[in-house]
């Protein structure tokens, strides 16, 4: 009898000291919060970087800032919308021309929100991007500007922008 209650009390001692392992190796497991405050900070990068490759004509810093997919999107005041790679190519040529000059741009009232899982945020502000055609203001003033993003590979991307004019 003596045995046999050795050998029980050495399976309790072995599972509570695997229980114990097992219950301290979790917190290795535990996803980490993301640090909002360095996400939101590369968020508005993205965001300001969407409207600052302008003046310089940098298509790669654009390029850096979207998604360039088959789902992209982008929704303009005017009756514009733009789907995907496609209609991103013919929006390049005209900002290629030399016709197209960006003056400047001013975002104001910039909200940035993150989905719980961190890897998705959403974007609300108001705007004034001044631009010129043919030497003629082509200005987007107090437009709204709303857009999502999604963490690729490291870096934020934008899927999709809306902008609209305050009536």
């Amino acid at each position: 009898m003596k045995i046999s209650g050795r050998r029980t009390f050495a399976c309790l001692f072995w599972f509570a000291g695997l229980f114990i392992l097992v219950s301290c190796d979790s917190g290795h497991r535990v996803i980490q919060e993301p640090d909002l405050a360095a996400e939101r900070a590369k968020v508005e990068q993205t965001i300001r970087n969407n409207l600052g490759w302008a003046p310089t004509k940098d298509f790669d810093l654009l390029k850096s800032t979207i998604c360039l997919d088959s789902t992209y999107l982008v929704v303009n005041p005017t009756d514009r919308v733009a789907i995907g790679e496609d209609d991103f190519r013919t929006t390049e040529e005209f900002f290629r021309s030399p016709d197209f000059q960006a003056v400047g741009f001013e975002i104001s009232d910039l909200r940035i929100n993150f989905s719980k899982g961190g890897d998705v945020a959403w974007f609300y502000c108001h705007l004034n991007d001044w631009n010129r055609w043919k030497g003629e203001p082509a200005n987007w003033e107090n437009a709204r500007w709303t857009g999502v993003l999604e963490k690729i590979d490291g870096a934020w991307k934008i899927r999709q922008q809306h902008f609209s004019y305050a009536r």
